[in-house]
């Protein structure tokens, strides 16, 4: 879930050539809000984004606030309404706040595709895309188990309550161990706000209290930027095993360097994709399907550079 940019809304626009457009006149203009400018899971989807954009000749906006929260999104989303684009592809930063923004958007006869996360309204969406988390909490669950050889204290490490992705990660994680894993010691979840210096205290502050520390499933790239930097420094690589979710740059290099044992790669770029053709398909009154679950990908040292793999990974830009 993510690194900032320095601007508060950042902006893409990417024109296509070609016809199309909403109720066939002119053509479609989608706006695509992140969850957050610059972090490598948001650009990789707006580069699925963009080249959909550009194969079906319509135009996209992509911007995105420089921190995952909804005080800083809601005023980008008021501002796209304010605009009127055909169709609002966004990654809610929170399950409650966002409603009300989105109402504004319904209610102006925006189509709105729901890319990554949700909103508890389920009136709000007429496509909703985003990894099963539920099923890669459990597989996080699974490897990191294996990795401790199925027994000792684990924690995990998220952003925030109410976001939820995240929040089915540790479900799904949760069921798994309770289920499945009497040998492993579950300590609960602790928030790191989306910081990667919280998540590094957490970590500090973990070990100090529990040295015995076997595994950290951390739920987020920036959750997993933190832990990493923490286990570095307190010289226990190797010793706590780590399940980091996300494939950015830097996730990766942990995985290479041994700080993190396995990843689970979410697909965004084909979140993305998927979003532009559902929104197509919305304003021009074609059907659209309600839920699209897209898979992840586990990712380790054995596999990374493995040419199927390495589509997987994400980027910083397109």
């Amino acid at each position: 879930m993510r690194k900032a940019m320095a601007v508060l809304g950042t902006l893409m626009l990417v024109t296509a050539c070609g016809g199309g457009g909403g109720g066939g006149t002119g053509q479609v203009r989608v706006t695509l809000v992140q969850g957050l400018a610059g972090e490598e899971f948001y650009e990789t989807m707006a580069c699925g984004a963009k080249a959909k954009a550009q194969e079906l000749g319509v135009t996209l906006d992509v911007q995105g606030p420089q921190k995952f929260d909804p005080t800083l999104q809601t005023p980008i989303v008021n501002s796209v309404v304010a605009g009127k684009p055909d169709a609002l592809l966004i990654a809610p930063t929170d399950v409650k706040a966002m409603i009300a923004p989105l109402t504004q958007a319904k209610q102006q006869d925006i189509k709105i595709i729901l890319v990554d996360t949700v909103v508890e309204d389920q009136s709000i969406g007429l496509s909703r895309i985003s990894t099963d988390n539920v099923k890669g909490g459990a597989a996080a669950a699974k490897a990191l188990s294996e990795q401790i050889g199925g027994k000792g204290k684990v924690l995990v490490i998220s952003t925030d309550p109410g976001v939820s992705t995240v929040d089915a990660r540790i479900k799904g994680f949760e069921d798994e161990v309770k289920a499945n894993h009497a040998g492993v010691g579950y300590l609960g979840v602790q928030y790191s706000h989306n910081d990667v210096s919280e998540a590094s205290r957490i970590v500090n502050a973990a070990l100090a209290k529990d040295p015995d520390l076997a595994g950290i499933f951390a739920a987020n790239l920036n959750s997993a930027t933190g832990a990493g930097s923490a286990l570095q420094q307190a010289g226990k690589l190797g010793e706590v095993k780590m399940v980091g979710f996300d494939a950015g740059p830097a996730q990766v290099k942990q995985l290479k360097d041994g700080v993190v044992q396995a990843l689970i790669a979410q697909l965004p770029g084909e979140i993305g994709a998927k979003g532009v053709e559902q929104a197509v398909a919305a304003v021009k009154g074609q059907q659209v399907t309600p839920s699209i679950p897209t898979d992840a990908t586990i990712v380790t040292a054995e596999n990374v550079d493995q040419p199927e793999v390495q589509k997987v990974l994400y980027k910083a830009g397109c």
